[in-house]
């Protein structure tokens, strides 16, 4: 199984300056659940920002111009070249811009629509055609105020 999981704005703004422009208490709660115990795959810039190998999850971070190698960490680069090391594991694609353009490789995407628009935001989710998944709600925060929780499952893979 091949997912991707990102936090998007009403105005599909996924980052600014080099951040993520919300906290909310518990959104990144599902990103935890899903991704433990599974491959996270995401860019270099999303690495740094982290600083470190996720716990208890194999991290592939694709990058043409540093090397990653540590325990449960490796560096592939490309998202192919990544989804083909990890050997039919599940797999999260996990940011930043440049991976999310994956979208074509992926069965099911995790995408919490935040409830704000990010005046100024740099970084945007790809487009893509909603047509070509089933979506569901899963989860929304009290009076759908602060994020909805969707799920979207491809009808046909590419």
């Amino acid at each position: 199984m091949i997912g991707l999981i990102v936090a998007r704005s009403k105005n599909n703004v996924i980052g600014k300056n080099g951040n993520i422009p919300w906290k909310i208490k518990g959104e990144q709660k599902q990103f935890k659940e899903l991704t433990t115990g599974n491959v996270v795959i995401m860019g270099r810039n999303s690495y740094d920002e982290i600083g470190r190998p996720l716990p208890n999850r194999e991290t592939i971070v694709i990058s043409n111009t540093k090397k990653y190698i540590g325990e449960n960490l490796h560096t592939a680069s490309s998202v192919k070249e990544a989804i083909e090391f990890a050997k039919g594991k599940d797999v999260y694609i996990a940011g930043g811009y440049g991976v999310y353009k994956a979208i074509p490789l992926v069965d099911v995407m995790y995408i919490t629509e935040i409830n704000i628009n990010v005046e100024q935001g740099d970084v945007f989710f790809p487009e893509f055609d909603d047509n070509n998944f089933n979506i569901s709600i899963v989860e929304t925060s009290e009076n759908n105020e602060l994020f909805i929780r969707k799920i979207y499952r491809r009808k046909n893979k590419q």
